[in-house]
C-alpha cells in the first residue's frame, strides 16, 4: 500500500495566504485498478491563478495545480511505467489515475510528456505548459504584434511575463517591462533581452512611459490589474491591443472579481 500526503485548505484564504491555511495530510491509496496508473509527483506548479480559484471551493479541499509526475505502477498501456505525466492532480505526493482529468471539467485530461532530451521535465509547466501557452497565443493571438511596435508587460519576470517579452523581441518590438524588484529588472533587460524594466514600486510608472516610449504604447499584456494598468491604459495609442491574462494586484483582496474596463478605441480582450 502506499501512503500518499496532500495539502489541503483547512481555511479559506484571507489576504495572503498563510502556512496556517494549509495542512499536510496523509491517505492511504488503493491497488490501483485496470486502467488504472500510480505516479509520483516530481514538480509541482504554484501559479497566481490558485490563490482565487480556491475560493470557490470548501475548506477541506486538497490545493489544486498541475504537476509533472513519474509513471511507477500502471495497468495501462498508454500510460507505460517510466515515463512521465502531465496532469492537475494538486498538491499530493503520489496520484492514481486513469487517464482522464481528476476534478474539475475546465482541466485537460493528462497527457504523457514527449521526449524532450537533456532538458529538464519541468518546463512542462513552464515555457511547454500552461504559462508558455498562454503566453503565446495570449499575445500572438490577441495582440498581433507587428515589428517596430512598444509592448508593455507587467508581472514581466514571471512565468508568462517573461515569455512574453521575448516572443516580442524576436517579433521585433520594443519591449518594456514592470516587476516587482530590482533583481527582477536586472534579469529582464540581461537575460529577458527586454529592453526597459522598472521597479513599479519605485518608479513613476507614467513618468518612465513617457519617457521610453514618447509614442505611445501598441500593444499592453496586463497580469496584474490594479492601478499600474490604469496608467497604463491611458499610454495607450489608438486602436492598441490589450491582453488582460491576469489581476495580481488584487488576488488577495477579499472578493476579486475580473475588472471591467472599458477604453474607446482599444481592443480590450480577456484571456482568464
Amino acid at each position: 500500500m502506499v501512503r500518499a500526503r496532500k495539502y489541503i485548505m483547512i481555511k479559506q484564504f484571507s489576504g495572503e495566504p498563510k502556512r496556517s491555511d494549509l495542512q499536510i495530510v496523509e491517505e492511504e491509496l488503493p491497488q490501483i485498478q485496470d486502467g488504472e496508473y500510480l505516479c509520483k509527483a516530481k514538480y509541482l506548479s504554484v501559479d497566481p491563478y490558485m490563490r482565487p480559484y480556491m475560493s470557490q471551493y470548501p475548506e477541506g479541499t486538497m490545493m489544486v495545480g498541475d504537476q509533472v509526475a513519474e509513471i511507477v505502477e500502471s495497468k495501462n498501456k498508454n500510460f507505460p511505467v517510466g515515463k512521465f505525466v502531465v496532469g492537475c492532480f494538486g498538491w499530493r505526493d503520489y496520484t492514481i489515475g486513469d487517464g482522464k482529468a481528476l476534478e474539475n471539467p475546465i482541466t485537460v485530461d493528462p497527457y504523457v510528456l514527449l521526449d524532450i532530451g537533456t532538458l529538464s521535465v519541468s518546463l512542462s509547466l513552464g515555457a511547454l505548459g500552461m504559462p508558455g501557452n498562454t503566453a503565446y497565443f495570449g499575445f500572438i493571438k490577441l495582440c498581433n504584434p507587428k515589428a517596430g511596435e512598444t509592448v508593455v508587460i507587467t508581472g514581466a519576470a514571471g512565468g508568462v511575463g517573461s515569455h512574453v517579452g521575448q516572443i516580442a523581441k524576436i517579433k521585433g518590438c520594443r519591449v518594456i517591462g514592470f516587476a516587482g524588484s530590482e533583481i527582477k529588472c536586472k534579469w529582464l533587460k540581461d537575460k529577458m533581452g527586454f529592453d526597459y524594466a522598472f521597479n513599479y514600486k519605485t518608479v513613476n510608472a507614467d513618468r518612465a512611459l513617457k519617457e521610453c516610449a514618447p509614442n505611445g504604447v501598441d500593444c499592453y499584456f496586463d497580469n496584474v490589474g490594479g492601478e499600474l494598468s490604469s496608467i497604463i491604459f491611458n499610454n495607450m495609442n489608438r486602436f492598441g491591443r490589450i491582453s488582460i491574462c491576469g489581476a495580481m494586484s488584487i488576488f488577495n483582496t477579499e472578493k476579486y472579481t475580473i475588472p471591467n474596463v472599458v477604453k474607446v478605441d482599444v481592443y480590450l480582450n480577456i484571456i482568464s
